[in-house]
């Protein structure tokens, strides 16, 4: 495949990531709006309902006005006759008219009935509404807050995806391109031998002795270019090796992730927008219920129907039918499928023997950091479901029945109905209201916390099952093995590091190939004895790392490599310009804050220059793993910050220790831009990808 080909080939795969992701963006996109447009339409149905009350409360008013004008119109008529004073004596009337004082009497009760359903419409039904029409605002803010950050994190996921991909990618492009130049020198190695094998008769003697010696030295030269583009091709082959294993890693706990967001994430997301939503409506409308069928027994054939749908209000249907009214919005996408690098059809963990013990460490370390968190989650996923069961009893008190509000004297003439006094009159409302809003606020806490952490388990579980089924299946990928010799490779360690000081460079190759996902790195202390011993086989000029038999504690290796920065007599960071460097801080954009301190960097001698450029490349590529080691930029500059940049004494160590922390944490994150590349500083640049055998 020509080179046009093979790149053509590769904006076609990047084109199709691009496009897929471009889609879950666009859902994501879709989902907060779908979000949104439910909120509102429950808040103008929660209006509709607010305005419909309102205007059958004046209704009811006026109709219990009325009642009242025609009662007492009549009662005025009879209160001057014989028949009312007979009635006022002993009640003694004739039936009809008996019936007829009853008949006012009733309509007066009736009024005055009235007057109380108007009253509970105005002052506790609507009211009620009014509620969970904030309850629902305040809801949907919170969890598209939520929402907001699962999206977040699920598009840095990708876009680590991306990066893992282009960096095998990479490493595979420069694997075929040293094998073509390992089969290039062979062949003209054949053609070589073919020549000084052919027989023939010269002229002269002396001559043909001499071209033979020429023949064999040139014979001799090819055969150290083929060793040398072997051991290139080689090299370059377990680096891509390794790259592949981690972009397929990631590959598994991006897809498992975007797996548990649509089918996990987003169901719990919709209910917390449901939160008390079904239950607080359920309680006003039965408030409506009980006060009309009080009021009129007749009336409840068709008041029924409502109550069966009060009854059937239910989240769980209406959070199904919202899935499947929005299908493109809420379904998962296709999964993120392996893109094979220019014929490179390994689509699953190599657990070859050069990366099993590699492999067995990092399952080993992902088992014991799933066991905790796990642990961890089931609290939290318990203290959460507690918060949601007092929310729950919160949100529902049975205090919709209002029919002790229609209760009469039993005096025919003074007719008494009490109005509503258990929703509203109750002294305690506020403080019931104040108490679930910080109920509401602890549940969205544990809520989130619960995410955080179970999506974190998805992740490293994903990356744990795929580990253990490549170990178990004892998967072997062909590979042509390097013979390394200890004289050689000693002489080439000592060659790479004419810039790097040898224990800088042999700490951070031994961390690379064994403790990137190392939980606490560089925060949990290593054994003293262990420490001195690595220290003094420097100082003696020895590398006691580069045996790969040695199995040195990684604590106590990166103790070493923290001791070597602490103990330098010049910090490497100039303290002449702590002050600039802390102003440099203050600027809020990241990009003039990375170029400030580039500034002031570009002043550091060279050759301190090139070792800072190499410990901040591989800080940066360590904080990767975070997820695991759980030591991100942060964490590091805490522990760095005091070491690298320490506070002048004549300044305020704890007032500027956030400061310091703060300069250390954007050199980690803005490296490439603050650094110069080799270009403008040649020297050795950290690579990612490293091997057992780079230094021998």
């Amino acid at each position: 495949m020509s080179n046009s080909n093979k790149s053509k080939k590769d904006k076609e795969i990047l084109a199709e990531y691009e496009s897929q992701v471009k889609d879950v963006r666009a859902q994501l996109v879709e989902q907060q709006r779908c979000l949104e447009q439910q909120t509102e339409m429950r808040v103008q149905l929660l209006q509709d309902l607010q305005d419909f009350f309102r205007k059958k409360s004046e209704i009811e008013t006026e109709y219990s006005r009325n009642l009242e004008k025609l009662a007492e119109r009549f009662m005025a008529k009879t209160r001057s006759t014989k028949d009312h004073q007979q009635y006022k004596k002993d009640q003694n009337l004739l039936s009809p008219v008996n019936c007829w004082y009853l008949l006012l009497n009733q309509v007066r009760r009736e009024s005055k009935d009235h007057a109380t359903l108007s009253d509970l419409y105005l002052n506790n039904v609507i009211t009620r509404l009014t509620h969970i029409s904030e309850d629902s605002a305040r809801l949907l803010k919170r969890s598209k807050e939520i929402t907001f950050q699962l999206q977040e994190d699920l598009m840095k996921l990708l876009n680590e995806l991306y990066t893992v991909m282009k960096t095998y990618h990479m490493y595979h492009a420069e694997t075929i391109s040293a094998e073509a130049k390992l089969r290039e020198v062979e062949r003209q190695e054949g053609r070589v031998k073919g020549v000084s094998g052919s027989g023939g008769v010269e002229p002269v003697f002396g001559l043909r002795i001499e071209e033979r010696h020429q023949r064999r030295n040139a014979a001799r030269k090819m055969e150290k270019m083929r060793e040398k583009r072997k051991a290139k091709y080689s090299e370059n082959k377990l680096k891509t090796l390794k790259a592949r294993n981690e972009y397929l890693l990631t590959l598994e706990a991006t897809n498992a992730s975007v797996f548990k967001y649509y089918i996990h994430d987003l169901p719990d997301i919709i209910d917390c927008c449901d939160l008390g939503y079904h239950s607080s409506l359920s309680r006003a409308l039965r408030t409506y219920l009980s006060a009309e069928l009080s009021l009129e027994a007749s009336r409840r054939a068709g008041l029924e129907v409502l109550e069966g749908a009060v009854e059937g209000l239910d989240p769980a249907r209406d959070r199904q039918r919202l899935l499947g009214l929005y299908p493109t919005a809420f379904c998962p996408p296709a999964r993120f499928s392996f893109q094979a690098h220019m014929g490179d059809m390994v689509n699953q963990i190599a657990a070859q023997p050069q990366v099993q013990s590699e492999l067995t460490l990092r399952l080993t370390q992902l088992q014991t950091r799933l066991a905790t968190l796990k642990i961890e989650n089931e609290e939290v996923k318990k203290t959460w479901g507690a918060t949601l069961t007092t929310l729950q009893d919160m949100t529902v008190p049975d205090d919709s029945d209002v029919s002790g509000s229609f209760t009469h004297s039993p005096s025919s003439e003074s007719v008494k109905s009490s109005v509503s006094d258990g929703y509203l009159n109750k002294p305690s409302l506020a403080k019931r209201r104040a108490n679930q809003q910080e109920t509401e606020l602890f549940y969205f806490t544990k809520f989130r916390e619960y995410l955080e952490g179970s999506n974190l388990i998805s992740k490293l579980q994903a990356k744990h099952d795929v580990l253990k089924k490549a170990i178990a299946e004892g998967y072997k990928a062909d590979m042509l093995t390097t013979s390394r010799g200890r004289k050689n490779s000693h002489s080439k360690h000592q060659d790479s590091t004419k810039a790097i000081p040898l224990l800088v460079e042999s700490c951070i190759r031994y961390i690379n190939l064994h403790g990137l996902q190392h939980q606490g790195i560089f925060r949990v202390s290593g054994s003293q004895v262990e420490v001195n011993d690595i220290k003094n086989s420097f100082e003696r000029g020895n590398d006691p790392l580069i045996d790969e038999e040695s199995s040195r504690d990684i604590n106590s290796v990166a103790g070493v490599l923290k001791l070597y920065f602490r103990g330098l007599e010049n910090p490497v960071f100039p303290t002449d310009r702590f002050n600039d460097l802390i102003s440099c801080v203050r600027m809020e954009n990241l990009y003039e804050r990375a170029q400030c301190i580039r500034k002031i960097m570009l002043g550091v001698p060279r050759a301190t220059l090139v070792v800072i450029r190499y410990l901040f490349a591989f800080l940066n590529h360590l904080s990767q793993y975070s997820d695991e080691n759980m030591m991100d930029a942060g964490n590091l500059a805490i522990v760095f910050g005091p070491t690298l940049l320490p506070t002048p004494d004549t300044l305020d160590q704890v007032a500027c220790q956030a400061h310091v922390n703060e300069v250390i944490k954007t050199v980690i994150l803005h490296h490439d831009n603050i650094f110069p590349d080799t270009k403008e500083l040649s020297g050795p640049v950290y690579e990612k990808c490293m091997t057992g055998d780079q230094y021998w």
